[in-house]
């Protein structure tokens, strides 16, 4: 295993199907756990890292971010299968083999249609340690992107997020975006942190509520 896919693998959460206050259901044909009113016709789309959708700190954001007046969608983009790393037959680079984000961006095109049919007028999405973005794919972006980055981190160095946001200057004015690196913290920070260490909580509470005005600016009604 490479340091990077070591990286993605640190900390793994203790899942728990029961965690968080909203509920399963199927939602563009994937299991998903979905918060917040049904009447919103604004949504967020949150999708998990290598862990899945029952991270109790990512269900938690969920519910959080529902408080705010989204109504919250997190696809089990796993099929019940998150990676497991207890399982020797199955390491990183096997196992996304079987989930990668191609056949992810394929899987959230149903559930995005029926958001859309639900009478959801406009969508919002975050991403946590699943694939990543490479400077060509903020070169074709063309909806307002923000980038949370941690100053250690081998997958996304500091110094690929510095490309990142030179893309996105030159986009501007015509689509927003920024890069944010956060100082003192380590790849996978926002997700798999101990919620009883508050050294930890802090960083990633301030991500958390950068995210939040980020869909506050611009997932809203006009």
């Amino acid at each position: 295993m490479t340091g990077s896919e070591s990286e993605c693998c640190k900390n793994p959460p203790k899942l728990n199907p029961k965690s968080g206050g909203g509920h399963v259901e199927i939602i563009g044909g994937l299991n998903s756990y979905v918060v917040g009113s049904s009447h919103s016709d604004l949504a967020i789309l949150l999708i998990s890292d290598f862990f899945g959708y029952e991270a109790p700190n990512l269900r938690k954001l969920a519910d959080k971010v529902a408080d705010a007046g989204y109504y919250v969608v997190v696809p089990d983009f796993f099929h019940g299968d998150p990676y497991n790393p207890q399982n020797p037959d199955r390491p990183a680079p096997v196992w996304l083999k079987d989930h990668g984000t191609d056949k992810g961006y394929e899987e959230a095109k149903p559930v995005i249609e029926y958001l859309k049919q639900k009478g959801i007028c406009k969508i919002g999405a975050a991403g946590f340690c699943w694939g990543g973005v490479t400077v060509d794919d903020i070169k074709s972006v063309k909806v307002p992107i923000a980038v949370l980055g941690a100053e250690f981190d081998q997958v996304s160095p500091p110094e690929l997020l510095k490309q990142f946001e030179e893309a996105m200057n030159a986009k501007r004015p015509k689509v927003d975006g920024y890069v944010k690196i956060f100082p003192g913290v380590a790849h996978g920070w926002t997700m798999r942190y101990d919620p009883e260490d508050a050294a930890a909580v802090k960083p990633a509470e301030e991500a958390h509520k950068d995210m939040l005005k980020w869909f506050n600016k611009y997932i809203t009604k006009q």
